[in-house]
């Protein structure tokens, strides 16, 4: 099993019981150098570096993408670039900023797409309530490769993310335990496409909703997808799990 997308911060304890790979997202600059040293501590663990959009510092984009670039130059072991992209959910935690700051949350995301061309990764693709726009800019490239994390474009967008050019993928979270949409939606999802992720400490599956998560968990995931897909674990596993490897080259 592979937890595609999780933050595991310096310090805190690692449950990867069972487990092949987690697979480090970035959210920021101090994050993602972290995502490096702890990757280099632990086989199991891979780094992606990048900037999450309400991490976004508008006066110093170009000096965190030239960074960022520096750290793919050093460290050839990481594995993707993000996660970036759009969020203009309504008042995020972290972000002072709205859709008036397109502009810039756009040019941070095209920076990191740059990066992933440039340096061969796929991308982490974060999108929040902005998923036509983020298609709109991710449809504007050729040979991308990477994955929509936790996919929340419903079932309507299936279609215009596999008719993306590249090679894409949906990232499923812990709330695929609890929620029926969602079920929906995975069933009309490619099984060659689909990437299961706790995005821990967050979004904690069933049966432990409401306390915190962790990768290792990503097993009841797998286990609800193997019900959706009416197929047997070891089926489900070996078919995700050759998807991340496809995708990140783990």
């Amino acid at each position: 099993m592979i937890d595609t997308h999780a933050h595991i911060r310096k310090g805190e304890e690692i449950r990867i019981e069972g487990l092949d790979w987690v697979v480090l997202s970035g959210p920021n600059m101090a994050e993602s150098k972290d995502n490096v040293e702890i990757a280099k501590m632990n086989p199991k663990l891979r780094a992606a570096v990048g900037i999450h959009p309400q991490e976004l510092d508008s006066g110093n984009i170009d000096k965190n993408i030239n960074e960022l670039d520096k750290i793919l130059d050093e460290n050839p072991d990481i594995v993707a670039v993000g996660e970036c992209g759009l969020d203009f959910s309504e008042n995020p935690l972290k972000s002072p900023f709205d859709k008036r700051d397109f502009q810039e949350m756009e040019r941070l995301f095209r920076g990191q797409i740059a990066l992933s061309l440039k340096h061969k990764k796929p991308l982490i693709v974060h999108s929040r309530k902005a998923m036509e726009e983020t298609l709109e800019i991710l449809g504007s490239y050729k040979n991308l490769r990477g994955v929509i994390h936790c996919y929340s474009g419903g079932k309507k967008r299936v279609q215009k993310v596999l008719d993306l050019p590249g090679e894409w993928y949906f990232g499923i979270d812990g709330n695929l335990t609890y929620e029926d949409g969602l079920a929906e939606v995975v069933k009309l999802i490619p099984k060659d496409r689909l990437l299961l992720e706790t995005d821990s400490p967050e979004l904690t599956p069933l049966p432990f909703r409401g306390e915190k998560n962790y990768p290792e968990y990503v097993k009841y995931i797998y286990q609800k997808v193997a019900k959706i897909w009416q197929m047997s674990l070891k089926e489900t596993e070996k078919i995700i799990d050759e998807n991340a490897k496809k995708l990140f080259g783990v």
